[in-house]
């Protein structure tokens, strides 16, 4: 016999968790993200330009968890993400702006400045800069109209951007340099409805990017030991700082940078 009153109160607990949207979350840092908030009971969303790889981690994640595919870079992609959502979901309360992009040479060598093309710095930009701009302001707007409590908004910079990057291209330093301002900005703009806005700043993780463009693991290991920690992080390491950021007991944190990098950067 079906305990009605259970059924009620999954019910309820079900609306009443927190839906999380996590930007390029179809594998990598983004996917450590959303298991990370799964876990601490957020409903996630999982959003990524490929469809495909979205919807294998929402369905790694569980039944209550979906995907959705869009490009943070298009104004009326975004736009269409968030209605969709909130429509058949429900309000976003957390937001996490990991979409990232780090284009290179067709020799596989970071473009210098001076052989950056226009297309390739427009396009680094969009991804990098434009895709928070975007997502930060439809999350904003939507909630000064329907305001909700522990309203969270992650962005993420790099150590890159703190230190002028060893690895990577002029226009991701430049990109990732605008999202650490766009951060304060949009952390003082609506620290009034109770919403905080945090940036993470990566250094060396273990991820796809990286082994782009560290290509021996002799290379790895001496990037290592340039490390205070003396390893290279994980994306678990990423996931744990972002989980910290959106809590309830993150309520007070706001247009900060976390940097999770081992001590490669102090200050």
């Amino acid at each position: 016999m079906v305990d009605v009153s259970r059924v009620a109160s999954q019910a309820e607990d079900t609306a009443s968790r927190r839906i999380a949207l996590v930007t390029g979350a179809g594998g990598g840092i983004g996917e450590a993200i959303c298991r990370h908030l799964a876990e601490a009971g957020c409903r996630v969303i999982v959003a990524d330009i490929d469809a495909d790889r979205a919807a294998a981690v929402a369905a790694r994640l569980g039944e209550d968890h979906t995907s959705i595919a869009f490009d943070v870079s298009h104004e009326h992609a975004v736009q269409a993400a968030f209605d969709q959502v909130e429509a058949t979901v429900g309000p976003i309360s957390v937001l996490v702006c990991a979409a990232g992009l780090l284009l290179f040479q067709p020799n596989g060598d970071r473009p210098m400045l001076k052989d950056t093309s226009i297309e390739l710095w427009d396009r680094t930009f969009d991804v990098n800069a434009r895709g928070v701009f975007l997502c930060g302001r439809e999350y904003i707007r939507r909630r000064e109209a329907q305001p909700l409590p522990h309203g969270r908004v992650v962005t993420f910079s790099s150590v890159a951007a703190q230190l002028g990057g060893y690895r990577s291209s002029a226009s991701y330093i430049a990109a990732k340099s605008a999202v650490l301002g766009l951060t304060k900005a949009m952390a003082r703009e609506v620290a009034h409805l109770g919403v905080t806005v945090n940036g993470i700043a990566p250094g060396l993780i273990d991820t796809d990017m990286l082994r782009n463009t560290v290509t021996s693991a002799g290379a790895l290991t001496a990037a290592a030991a340039a490390i205070p920690l003396g390893r290279i992080g994980t994306v678990d390491d990423v996931a744990a700082a972002v989980g910290f950021l959106v809590s309830v007991q993150g309520g007070y944190v706001t247009g900060s940078v976390i940097d999770v990098n081992g001590g490669y950067r102090m200050q």
